[in-house]
């Protein structure tokens, strides 16, 4: 069977793809890899959602599985992904899953594990729970009956563990500035408000009404039209996005312009290196980041580390080297002195302290770095299909043959998603339009060999 496991976790279309049998297998299999033998003890397993329509379902399922596999189901109910990573980790669970498809819509569900320490697990640990999977009968045989069955008891505590622990952490004297919130109508709505309202900030909430159905609809980090143009119209100081399971931020300067990851971490960067906490004056990004932030490393003193496209290959390369930012264009930020994972409102309270230093408006702050124009388009193609594509000559020709023409003046990444049927091509360069025609060529190319 090809991998189930993408770069973040399990994740289709509910009660499709991803169906309550599949997390039933995965809540077993999980369970047995991740809380391993407890000595006769129960492991426990802390369990959390988004405010997805679907998410009951999974965790319903999900619980049965680990119950089943003899082990304690916790459900922390609507928590951000990184809380279930931060409980998990300092209240003695075994393992923590996260059940969300993050910035997709609302159709779409995942489920994601954590280990005992609040780290995504390693592709070996994931492949152990596929080997499960992958004969789950000979696995589901000789199962605890009696005393031996695990139980699901509610775990509300969860949510202000997390929140607390955010506010202990950075929580800036805003007084006088004014925010714009979007909370995605996901899993920071009913607590976002009054994490940065204890900044003194005047705050301003979209996005904070869930319906089951609405996440990330038209709103949150991946939709950013409403909070730019609320943040004009309500004369705000800045506006802060974050994507249905809060581990992503994005923002908008008081002129509602995208202020993105890589402007963000650079910010917070260069913050960090100004108080002397940035190690080894070093910045950990992926491959996707803007040649911008090459530019503005090298004339700012900043050395930058790489890595493939995802935050658990950035959090591996920080532990590798005890690096204390680093992250995604997209948004997923990880500062680990703080948290083991991206998480979208430590990111927002640490951007705000930056802010709160330097005296700067969010425009000023982010004008380190010139983001180079980028034109990022999918070409959808079935997951089989991928490698086919990613390795086809004339692909691979006409991208060459491309990259050739841009030289120095700009770059080419086409990549296969981990977490949707699709291709993506992406080039950067001064000229938006040409590189929009290269891109738009080779997404057609993909798709005219290769789409469904």
């Amino acid at each position: 069977m090809s991998r189930m496991f993408g770069t973040d976790g399990v994740r289709g279309i509910a009660n499709g793809k991803l169906d309550a049998v599949l997390a039933f297998r995965l809540g077993f299999a999980g369970a047995k890899v991740l809380a391993g033998d407890k000595s006769g003890a129960k492991g426990r397993i802390l369990i959390g959602r988004d405010t997805r329509i679907s998410g009951t379902m999974l965790e319903s399922a999900l619980a049965a599985g680990i119950t089943a596999a003899g082990y304690d189901a916790m459900l922390a109910g609507v928590i951000p992904t990184p809380g279930i990573a931060y409980v998990t980790r300092t209240s003695g669970f075994d393992a923590g899953v996260m059940i969300s498809a993050s910035h997709n819509s609302f159709e779409y569900n995942g489920i994601k594990f954590f280990s005992r320490d609040g780290y995504k697990l390693p592709d070996a640990t994931e492949d152990e729970i596929e080997k499960i999977l992958s004969d789950f009968d000979s696995y589901y045989k000789d199962l605890p009956e009696g005393e031996g069955l695990g139980k699901v008891e509610e775990f509300p505590q969860a949510m202000k563990f997390y929140t607390d622990y955010l506010i202990r952490s950075l929580c800036p004297d805003a007084k006088g500035l004014k925010i714009v919130l979007d909370c995605a109508n996901g899993a920071s709505s009913d607590y976002a408000s009054t994490v940065f309202g204890l900044t003194g900030a005047q705050l301003i909430m979209i996005g904070n009404s869930p319906d089951g159905i609405n996440i990330n609809r038209d709103c949150g980090s991946t939709h950013l039209e409403l909070l730019s143009e609320t943040v004009v119209r309500e004369g705000a100081d800045m506006g802060f996005a974050f994507d249905g399971d809060a581990d992503r931020f994005l923002a908008c300067d008081d002129k509602g312009e995208l202020l993105d990851g890589d402007m963000i971490m650079s910010a917070l960067a260069l913050s960090m290196k100004e108080q002397g906490k940035l190690k080894d004056d070093t910045l950990v990004v992926t491959v996707m980041s803007n040649l911008g932030v090459d530019i503005m490393a090298k004339d700012r003193g900043i050395n930058l580390v790489k890595t493939k496209v995802g935050d658990r290959y950035v959090i591996e390369a920080m532990r590798s080297g005890g690096f204390c930012v680093g992250g995604e264009q997209s948004g997923h930020v990880i500062l680990s002195e703080y948290s083991t994972t991206g998480d979208g409102m430590l990111t927002g309270l640490a951007f705000l302290d930056a802010i709160v230093r330097s005296g700067k408006t969010a425009s000023v702050l982010c004008s380190c770095v010139r983001i180079l124009p980028q034109v990022l388009i999918p070409a959808r193609v079935a997951d089989d299909s991928k490698q086919a594509a990613m390795e086809d000559e004339e692909v691979k020709e006409l991208i060459a043959r491309y990259s050739e023409e841009l030289r120095d003046a700009g770059r080419i990444l086409v990549r296969p998603s981990g977490t949707e049927p699709v291709i993506r091509v992406m080039i950067e360069g001064d000229d938006k339009d040409k590189i929009g025609t290269m891109a738009q060529d080779i997404a057609d190319l993909i798709v005219n060999r290769f789409g469904n």
